[in-house]
């Protein structure tokens, strides 16, 4: 696989998993066993860093369209 297909891959991954882990964090009662604000905080992240790799990713694809 290319470089460029496996950062989308992860861009994909890491916001999905951010967002489901930020809704997570919110509706899940504190067992004790992981507080929400831990749920919460890398939720935040995780999106974060996806968001990074997706904008990357999309001007990367850009320049070597246009090469």
């Amino acid at each position: 696989m290319k470089r460029i297909t496996i950062q989308l891959i992860i861009a994909i991954l890491l916001t999905v998993s951010g967002i489901v882990l930020l809704f997570s964090g919110f509706w899940v009662a504190p067992d004790g066993l992981i507080d929400s604000s831990v749920l919460v905080a890398f939720g935040e992240i995780s999106t974060f860093a996806g968001a990074l790799f997706g904008v990357d990713y999309t001007y990367k694809f850009k320049i070597n369209n246009h090469e």
